[in-house]
């Protein structure tokens, strides 16, 4: 199956040179847990609440003066709308990622999560287990809540 068949295609974005508190309000709004960052149209990284926490409030940066690209995470991995979801799990537990921009000739198309792949398709967890794949520690929390 392919990633496209149910990634979500309506993804919000921030640019680069925004600043981190304009983006905090944006995710509160919106309810969301990440931003695509762009630079002239482009996915140039992304920005997670994760990254928010370790690079902004654990160090003490006044996020009105911080920009978004101080603090995303880069150089960005991305998917392409024809890989497989096997290869997609694959590519995020390798590179231990939550959220994964898809994109195709440098043109942002969607975005995968780790909760996304879990609900839709659990047996594929028990197929990358029995493949050796290992779950890492800050994922397993995800994978736990929807595979039984």
């Amino acid at each position: 199956m392919k990633i496209e068949e149910f990634m979500v295609r309506k993804v919000v974005t921030v640019k680069a040179l925004d600043k981190v508190i304009d983006a905090v309000e944006l995710m509160n709004k919106r309810e969301i847990g990440c931003l695509v960052v762009v630079d002239d149209e482009k996915a140039v990284g992304i920005l997670t609440e994760r990254d928010m926490l370790t690079r902004v409030l654990a160090k003490s940066k006044d996020p009105k003066k911080t920009e978004v690209e101080q603090v995303m995470s880069a150089p960005l991995i991305t998917a392409k709308p024809q890989d497989e979801i096997e290869d997609t799990a694959r590519l995020m537990f390798k590179n231990e990622i939550k959220k994964l921009p898809v994109v195709e000739d440098g043109q942002l198309l969607g975005l995968v999560t780790l909760t996304d792949l879990v609900r839709f398709q659990p047996e594929l967890i028990d197929a990358l287990k029995k493949l050796g794949i290992l779950i890492p520690r800050r994922m397993k929390k995800v994978v736990d809540y929807y595979v039984v």
